[in-house]
């Protein structure tokens, strides 16, 4: 009995991983679709993240079944709890890659993105799909200390998001009105999925201390 309930329990951190995986994977593919203004590659992302859709409810399925079936406590409850917690980030991550695929097809055939701010994005890109791979690992290992390093390396996302609204106010911006927006908020999807991994990280500290990482925004 005990054998099968910690079975299923990894099974729900396998899948937790292979969700934040898709969702790390999509990002990496939007940011390709984004640069180069590639539609066929943008259309993918846009069309697996049914497959992510289903993945979550999947995830939200197997863990409130070990809650109401299993009555679970201790390290157990705290593994389902940061499960149920954690979908909710990797939704997001998943719905943040898909939101910057379906800008690149928006403006398709032309470049959502002025030249003086590709590199950001190159680099933004970069340091996301870094951070959801990070979070992945983390999912399966429950490798305390490796989230717990992952919790600073988004403060390069951060000081990347600084630097690109420096460009979008300097007077020598060319572009219009059209164009800030899409970088304002293509910023902000970027900025927003490396928090996500983040979160993923600090709930695999609680699951394995038990405790809340000091910064944790509640």
């Amino acid at each position: 009995m005990r054998a099968a309930y910690t079975e299923k329990i990894a099974d729900l951190a396998t899948s937790l991983a292979t969700m934040c995986r898709m969702a790390e994977d999509a990002m990496g593919q939007a940011t390709q679709a984004l640069l180069q203004a590639d539609l066929p590659i943008a259309e993918k992302v846009i069309s697996d993240h049914d497959a992510m859709e289903t993945l979550r409810a999947s995830c939200e399925e197997k863990a409130f079944a070990l809650l109401a079936l299993q009555a679970p406590v201790a390290g157990d409850l705290r593994s389902v709890v940061a499960g149920i917690q954690a979908v909710n980030d990797l939704d997001r991550m998943g719905r943040l890659a898909l939101h910057v695929a379906k800008i690149t097809r928006r403006r398709h055939p032309k470049q959502a993105l002025p030249e003086e701010v590709k590199a950001y994005f190159a680099e933004m890109g970069r340091v996301a799909v870094h951070l959801g791979k990070g979070a992945a690992e983390v999912l399966e290992t429950h490798d305390a200390q490796m989230a717990q390093d992952l919790l600073d390396e988004d403060d390069a996302m951060d000081d990347l998001h600084r630097h690109l609204f420096s460009v979008l106010m300097d007077r020598e911006w060319k572009h219009g009105v059209a164009a800030a927006v899409d970088v304002t908020l293509l910023g902000r999807y970027y900025e927003r999925f490396a928090d996500h991994a983040v979160e993923v990280a600090r709930k695999v500290i609680y699951l394995v201390t038990g405790r809340v990482p000091e910064d944790q925004v509640v």
